[in-house]
C-alpha cells in the first residue's frame, strides 16, 4: 500500500498514512472521518552518477586497452634506454 497524505476537514490538521486505494482513514488528531487525499509531487528518480551496464564494461575494456598499451610503452622506452 502506497503512503498517501490527508487534510482533515474537521480540524485543518494534515497527516500521512499507509492507505489502500480509494479508501481515506479516520484524522489521528480529532478522529474525523471528513479527510480528503492532498496532492503530492512523486520524488524525482535517483540520478545513476557514473556509467552503468553495457556502457560500464564497454569503458572498461577501453580503460583496460589504454593501460595495455602505456604499460607496452613503458616497455619500449626502457629497453631503449638500456
Amino acid at each position: 500500500m502506497p503512503v498517501y497524505e490527508f487534510d482533515c476537514q474537521d480540524c485543518g490538521a494534515s497527516f500521512e498514512t499507509l492507505a489502500a486505494a480509494g479508501r481515506s482513514p479516520a484524522c489521528p488528531a480529532c478522529g474525523g472521518e471528513r479527510v480528503s487525499r492532498r496532492w503530492s509531487q512523486i520524488s524525482q528518480s535517483r540520478i545513476p552518477v557514473g556509467l552503468t551496464g553495457k556502457a560500464a564494461a564497454e569503458n572498461n575494456a577501453r580503460r583496460k586497452e589504454r593501460e595495455a598499451r602505456r604499460q607496452e610503452k613503458f616497455r619500449q622506452d626502457r629497453k631503449s634506454r638500456g
